[in-house]
């Protein structure tokens, strides 16, 4: 229990040191909002936001006439009633192409662009800072309040039909389609690989909730997982028979590793006998996907999608699937499976018959 511990006290030892470190890139009243938003957000939101702030106030003191001799570390708390809805609007414009020097080479320029997802998500970054100021009284006005969130086209969901996740577990036990190279690696993880692609696709738990995992959070007595959510809750997870068989072939294994100190109850190990980082899981998901579907961008996240698709269909409750999900707002869950409930509809209308024939 104690390595599970370490584990996700050194996540929180590195988000907190990657805030800090952009804490001293903003303006010092920073320090105070984002003292302020701590008890109300996730680590990684918090650093979101840094990001999303640090870009802004980069973009203010080049264009705002006021603070032309200024630099991010001069701006003070009042300078932020010196902001207009016309220079949040400016700002907004500017996202959709713009250029940094290279940190390594400052003759070489980084080319950013941003859509209207990216747009919207640093606009409620400056509405969360502008907002918390306001409600203190600290500022008099709240230009991005004024300010229109962007229009975002809803996103078809990506997710694999039936016939493809046989195909993708097919796949990954047999390794068929790989290449000579990835065949010789392929025989030291295919257990592992199977057992990690039939768990994202049989419990939709995230990639993060994935590479967390330790020996000792499987209960088999109930087909029961132990994960930690995004905000920290420790929750249980139920598993079917397929994901059951997969861990169990795949512990078998596991049970004789070595692994390097500090990583002795991870679950899943990499070929250099630590932890599995989430980008390796993303990268094995991606590699075997590639063999069952070109035209879909396949992501741990796509399995997730389609777990949640696959539930939303066999049960038709949308609290269930929330639940699951690990969704705080049940509107975030139902938004995302709108078009299957809209399928329900129309499926609805083709049984009723005003006339029998």
């Amino acid at each position: 229990m104690m390595v599970q511990n370490n584990f996700h006290e050194l996540q929180k030892q590195k988000n907190a040191l990657q805030l800090r470190m952009l804490l001293d890139s903003l303006p010092p009243f920073a320090f105070e909002f984002f003292r302020g938003i701590e008890p109300t957000t996730s680590p990684k939101t918090r650093i979101g936001y840094a990001y999303d702030l640090r870009i802004f106030f980069e973009y203010i003191i080049d264009i705002h006439p006021s603070f032309k001799m200024k630099t991010i570390k001069d701006l003070k708390i009042q300078d932020l009633d010196l902001i207009t809805p016309d220079h949040i609007e400016m700002f907004l414009e500017y996202l959709n192409f713009y250029k940094k020097p290279h940190p390594e080479d400052p003759t070489k320029y980084i080319e950013y662009q941003n859509d209207e997802r990216g747009k919207a998500r640093k606009l409620a970054s400056l509405r969360t800072l502008f907002q918390y100021f306001y409600k203190k009284r600290k500022i008099k006005t709240n230009p991005p309040s004024l300010v229109d969130m962007p229009k975002i086209k809803e996103k078809n969901i990506i997710r694999l039909e039936v016939d493809e996740v046989a195909r993708l577990l097919d796949e990954v036990e047999s390794g068929e389609s790989l290449t000579e190279t990835q065949k010789k690696y392929h025989e030291h993880t295919k257990k592992r690989d199977l057992a990690i692609v039939s768990l994202l696709l049989g419990t939709g738990i995230r990639v993060s909730e994935c590479a967390g995992l330790n020996i000792d959070d499987i209960d088999f007595n109930v087909n029961g997982l132990k994960i930690v959510r995004k905000g920290g809750d420790e929750v249980i997870i139920y598993f079917g028979e397929e994901v059951e068989l997969a861990l169990q072939d795949y512990l078998k294994e596991r049970m004789n590793q070595k692994t390097i100190t500090g990583h002795e109850q991870a679950l899943f190990l990499s070929l250099q006998n630590r932890r599995l980082s989430v980008r390796a899981i993303q990268n094995l998901v991606k590699k075997y996907a590639q063999r069952v579907t070109t035209l879909k961008n396949i992501s741990p996240h796509k399995l997730r999608s389609t777990y949640g698709t696959n539930l939303y269909r066999e049960t038709g409750d949308i609290y269930l699937v929330a639940d699951v999900l690990g969704h705080k707002d049940v509107n975030t869950t139902r938004k995302h499976y709108a078009q299957i409930e809209d399928e329900r509809r129309r499926q609805a209308a083709r049984i009723i018959k005003l006339r029998k024939s």
